[in-house]
């Protein structure tokens, strides 16, 4: 029996029979399993602290707390992960799971590869400032202290970082977590802000590019800190190789750090344009299945697109239970399965990078439970795993911007402003002028001229009306959104099949009944504008209300009718409440009815007639199956249900909580309900027509029977 080595098989020849047998030759098949995951921990970076100068400081500490490191280390320690004779930073940790990576301070020609040599002297001059100084510059920066020891810990905390994702690149380790502080996502090129020295996360992506081109090309940021990171967007705003993605509150803009540089339409710049995928979150209280989605959804289908070389975790906890700034509530659960996402990316090459988190005990678990999952651990399983809607709502506006960019968002979705895309009309308006038709042929309905320059061009031909409906004595207004389509859309290609496509509009039976019972009738289609600020300077909300009003002073106010209904459907009752607020109603109005369904309900505001809070109450009915308040309007309760608020409710009017979820099913439903109070409502009148007519809207008003 002979052997020999050819490459990577074993070449064996039987000398009985001559037969070769290839063999491969013995390699490590699991080349990370025999790795151990880092950890970058170094007990000075507690040295940087807000200067004491009152009492309060020491019974009310900065957020930004010096114990936010050891809190995170000591978690690890007691679940076995490293020694706690570690925390004392003279040890190294000996471990059979974690390795460490030890601290050092960043140097000027690193930290000038994002900050320009201005911020470097800047944090540099703070370690030889007086007190009075160093108040000064809290006093006057951007929510960030300094304290004589900040230009140590921030080389420190930012040359830790630099090493770490040395150590994952090389390999030493197969991935890493820096606990680390100041953070640093909130630094900008020229300034520190939002407890922010220098940029940790971009500094080190810029060092891992310049001195590893061959290995690392394309590097992976994802940040999920509650707080947006203006400062690492801006460093790559325009970098085709850093992909930054962020998920973050926004709050409109009014969450910090406060600009519309977070929301998803910004994108990136230049050779960095589609690099950029912000999903800003529209408040706080957003929960596991939030960002499970979003990352489902948009963060991995993107960055297995982008395919990167590295990842780099800005992973701040303030999204966790219990912190103050963020209110929201990701459980480490959620952390730990989306780290086990990100480990799927870049042949698991993982660095984690701590940013925010000032509740102690909320990143303590937290960190711990990415930890678990970076040394090998399985993710605990979660509990919350359903995405609210307006969460769903801001991933699918995500989705819809980033089209132009990826392909994998591009699926199912029309692309509008690409070069070359087709001109196409919306269907709102061919179904509008197709109802036009047949509510002429079925009701006589004809369009009713709307000549004012301040009500939007969107409501053109939206109006329409029975002949004669100003000299009827009895009129029902029906003011509503765009009736609904049901579909189902191509998966790949986005398209519907026209014959598979059915319209559902429960108002028209309304008009018909209206009419079928000599009524006159206003029917008030209310769309979306053609852009979410109209041209005219108008929101979708104050141009509806804009159109009931001029609708109310050129044509109702001026007919004969005595008595006139008000029925409302969606978002279109925004522009009735609105009216009946805002001019003189009581005399002729004798009900208003609403189907609200799942949309928001708005207060009624007493602008032109005190009474008006008290005989909305009375004489309104409000279907609805959640009961949401409309953001802007002060809710009525603590929960923001209708239903749970007690004084303030009545501004809400008689609110009737229902089971029916869907609108046109909503309306059909409750059509021999709503049809017999219209009746009841005018019967009653024309039974007290003799009646005083200020003795008639008073016993309205007061309840007298």
């Amino acid at each position: 029996m002979a052997a020999s080595t050819n490459g990577t098989l074993t070449v064996t020849t039987n000398g009985g029979n001559g037969a070769l047998q290839l063999k491969p030759t013995p390699s490590n098949p699991l080349p990370f399993v025999a790795l151990k995951t880092g950890l970058c921990y170094d007990v000075r970076m507690r040295y940087h602290a807000k200067v004491v100068n009152s009492q309060s400081d020491y019974t009310d500490p900065h957020p930004e707390d010096p114990r936010r490191v050891y809190r995170i280390y000591k978690a690890l320690a007691e679940a076995g992960l490293v020694p706690l004779n570690g925390a004392s930073g003279a040890a190294l940790i000996e471990s059979t799971l974690m390795q460490l990576v030890p601290a050092r301070e960043a140097t000027k020609e690193e930290v000038t590869l994002t900050h320009s040599n201005e911020h470097w002297e800047f944090i540099k001059r703070t370690a030889t400032m007086s007190n009075e100084e160093l108040l000064d510059e809290t006093k006057y920066g951007d929510s960030v202290y300094f304290n004589n020891d900040s230009w140590f810990c921030a080389k420190l905390s930012c040359g830790g970082v630099i090493d770490t994702c040395k150590a994952v690149v090389e390999q030493k380790v197969k991935n890493a977590i820096a606990v680390v502080r100041p953070p640093g996502h909130h630094a900008d090129p020229g300034k520190p802000a939002g407890f922010c020295m220098f940029n940790n996360v971009a500094v080190a992506s810029r060092v891992i590019l310049k001195e590893y081109p061959e290995q690392i090309k394309k590097i992976l940021i994802l940040d999920w800190d509650i707080h947006h990171g203006n400062g690492t967007q801006r460093a790559f705003y325009n970098d085709p190789n850093v992909l930054y993605i962020s998920l973050h509150r926004y709050d409109g803009g009014k969450f910090y750090p406060g600009t519309t540089f977070a929301n998803y339409d910004k994108c990136g710049e230049g050779a960095g344009e589609g690099r950029t995928v912000n999903i800003p979150w529209p408040r706080g209280g957003m929960q596991d299945g939030d960002y499970i989605y979003a990352f489902q959804r948009v963060v991995m289908p993107i960055a297995q697109e982008f395919n990167p070389d590295l990842v780099i975790l800005s992973s701040g906890f303030d999204a966790a239970p219990g912190d103050e700034l963020g209110e929201c509530f990701v459980s480490p659960a959620a952390y730990g399965h989306m780290t086990h996402m990100l480990k799927s990316l870049a042949s698991g090459k993982l660095a984690v990078v701590l940013e925010g988190g000032y509740n102690l005990d909320s990143i303590a678990t937290s960190a711990l439970g990415v930890t678990k999952v970076l040394v090998g651990d399985a993710p605990i399983p979660l509990t919350n795993v359903y995405a609210q809607n307006d969460a769903v709502q801001t991933v699918d506006s995500v989705i819809k911007c980033q089209a132009k960019y990826w392909k994998c968002m591009k699926i199912g979705r029309m692309v509008r402003d690409l070069p070359g895309a087709p001109a196409a009309e919306r269907l709102h308006d061919v179904i509008r002028r197709y109802q036009s038709v047949q509510l002429f042929t079925s009701c006589s309905m004809t369009s009713l001229p709307i000549f004012r320059d301040r009500v939007s061009r969107s409501f053109d031909e939206q109006v329409l009306c029975s002949p004669g409906f100003q000299s009827a004595k009895k009129v029902v207004v029906i003011v509503h959104d765009a009736p609904q389509v049901w579909t189902e859309p191509d998966s790949v290609t986005g398209k519907i099949s026209l014959h598979e496509s059915f319209l559902l509009d429960g108002a028209v039976k309304y008009v018909q009944w209206a009419r079928a019972q000599g009524y006159g009738v206003l029917d008030i289609n209310a769309p979306e504008l053609y852009t979410d600020q109209d041209e005219d300077g108008l929101n979708p909300q104050a141009a509806i209300q804009d159109l009931c009003i001029y609708v109310w002073d050129n044509y109702l106010e001026l007919s004969d009718a005595k008595i006139f209904v008000f029925l409302s459907v969606g978002d279109a009752a925004a522009g009735v409440v609105y009216l009946l607020g805002h001019r003189e109603v009581r005399g002729r109005v004798r009900t208003s009815i609403t189907f609200a369904g799942k949309h928001a309900l708005h207060a009624i505001m007493p602008i032109m007639d005190e009474f008006i809070i008290d005989w909305y109450h009375k004489n309104s009915r409000i279907y609805t199956y959640e009961a949401p308040v409309a953001p802007g309007g002060s809710g009525p309760g603590s929960s923001g249900s209708v239903a749970a608020a007690k004084g303030p409710k009545k501004r809400f009017g008689n609110v009737v909580k229902t089971t029916t979820e869907n609108m046109n099913e909503l309306m059909i439903d409750k059509f021999t309900e709503v049809t017999a109070l219209i009746e009841n409502e005018i019967a009653e009148d024309e039974s007290e027509s003799d009646v005083e007519p200020e003795r008639k809207r008073a016993r309205t008003v007061t309840g007298e029977n």
